[in-house]
């Protein structure tokens, strides 16, 4: 929150306010509102801030053989394919899905990288390929200063991969 009485107990507590008051000349720079230009500086300071609000998720799935094989979870309507020598076992599988906050109605750039290495316990690697989101086009902030979206990729098991793998997907969002 700022305003003049935060910024004149700021400036208090650093021992200048009898220096400001002494002065004495023309009206209170503390006691005036803000500028057109100082409400635009303080409305671009709204941080920006990413939550994962579901994990994604292949869910459970066996090899057939060693051959390896492919699960794909899209995030534009959260369908999963499987290919090759994979079964599903069922269970659920899972978009990823985010919500950014910030500033309403600003641009942002939303980043991630397009594979990630998955590891299990027992040393086993599998790789997501085509990671991406279901934003389209440029990404903006509504007027809550909110913005959902969705993430998949495809899992890529080649061998005879076993244990349950996770890994950490880095999503970065910046405005533009």
């Amino acid at each position: 929150m700022t305003g003049p009485g935060h910024k004149l107990r700021a400036l208090a507590a650093l021992g200048l306010l009898p220096l400001l008051l002494a002065a004495g000349e023309g009206p209170c720079l503390l006691c005036t509102a803000p500028d057109s230009k100082a409400k635009e500086s303080v409305e671009q300071d709204v941080p920006l801030s990413i939550d994962i609000t579901t994990k994604l998720d292949f869910s459970r799935a066996a090899l057939s053989g060693a051959g390896g094989g492919q699960i794909e979870v899209d995030p534009d309507n959260g369908t999963r394919r499987v290919n090759g020598g994979i079964v599903d076992l069922g269970g659920s599988m899972l978009a990823g899905t985010a919500v950014v906050r910030g500033q309403p109605g600003r641009s942002v750039r939303i980043d991630m990288p397009t594979t990630a290495r998955m590891t299990s316990s027992s040393g086993g690697v599998v790789e997501i390929a085509g990671l991406r989101t279901s934003l389209t086009g440029r990404s903006r902030l509504d007027q809550q200063g909110r913005l959902d979206f969705s993430f998949g990729g495809k899992l890529i098991v080649r061998g005879n991969a076993t244990g349950t793998f996770r890994a950490r997907i880095p999503i970065t969002v910046q405005y533009e």
